[in-house]
């Protein structure tokens, strides 16, 4: 099974970078396609009951903040509610919010970055000043800012942290952008008359394709860290529904009492998911950047 999984692997990772043989011995990206694709699976099987006996959110018959056991292999927490449960129904908001955000700041800050590197002149100076203006803040106060303005929930989650990943697009576009349109290639389009529009699309745009991907790899592992800290402020799910956050921030006040599993599991998936991103990311930046040099492992 072990030796099936590698080979399924090495299909992916070889149609992703489009036969390049070096990806096959990119131990970084698999180990990271590994922890990620896990969690995906744990989180569509978390609703059924043999993955999860016992109910994330209802208080049960059983002893009151127990430690890991063989009936909760993760303890349970001052209402009785099984850990493991929790842990594993938790990650869902985690994992829509992140891809829903950097779905969202992708799609907003590569149009903007296309647009102001090809266009040029007052609207790319507009635009950059813009962008540098949003960059210059805190990420994690703005996105506190935004998810006061726009109330607790998914959607406002999403929409906060969204924002805040659109200028580091935007500047990562423009700059491939800049490069690109000086080529000879996009030079001689403008010269038979292809309109700018089938130019950015057709020619400028695929060039920005493989450092947005990083970009996003990179940004999936940040926003799982900022969306546990929203949560953790109280702008996350609202209680008793599964969180990670929220449970190490619950868990925090009886750290002192010996029940340190309400704390440890959830801080451990968190760190483990934005782990499994981080690697995908230094993986294909490896690819996408011939000239980094990475020692093989």
């Amino acid at each position: 099974m072990a030796r099936g999984m590698i080979g399924v692997l090495d299909w992916i990772v070889d149609k992703l970078s489009r036969g390049k043989h070096g990806l096959r011995h990119q131990t970084v990206l698999k180990v990271g396609l590994v922890i990620v694709i896990a969690f995906l699976i744990m989180t569509v099987l978390a609703q059924y009951s043999w993955l999860t006996p016992y109910s994330p959110t209802k208080y049960r018959d059983a002893p009151r903040l127990e430690g890991p056991s063989i009936h909760h292999w993760m303890g349970t927490d001052q209402l009785k509610r099984d850990v493991f449960s929790r842990i594993i129904s938790g990650g869902k908001a985690s994992i829509i919010v992140a891809f829903g955000a950097v779905a969202l700041s992708m799609t907003i800050g590569s149009i903007l970055g296309w647009i102001s590197g090809f266009v040029g002149g007052f609207l790319d100076r507009s635009l950059s000043l813009t962008m540098d203006a949003i960059y210059s803040f805190p990420s994690m106060i703005l996105a506190i800012v935004l998810v006061a303005m726009f109330g607790a929930g998914l959607g406002p989650m999403i929409l906060a942290v969204g924002f805040v990943y659109i200028p580091t697009y935007f500047r990562v576009t423009r700059a491939e952008v800049l490069q690109v349109k000086e080529t000879t290639y996009i030079e001689a389009a403008r010269a038979v008359g292809v309109s700018s529009v089938r130019i950015v699309l057709r020619h400028v745009a695929p060039n920005t394709v493989n450092a947005i991907m990083a970009v996003s790899s990179f940004n999936l592992a940040d926003a799982i860290l900022t969306v546990a800290a929203l949560s953790f402020l109280g702008f996350g799910l609202p209680p008793p529904l599964p969180d990670w956050g929220y449970d190490i921030q619950n868990g925090q006040k009886f750290l002192q009492s010996g029940s340190w599993w309400l704390i440890t599991f959830p801080g451990l998936m968190i760190i483990a998911l934005s782990l499994g991103f981080g690697l995908i990311g230094e993986g294909i930046s490896d690819l996408v950047n011939p000239k980094r040099k990475r020692k093989k492992v």
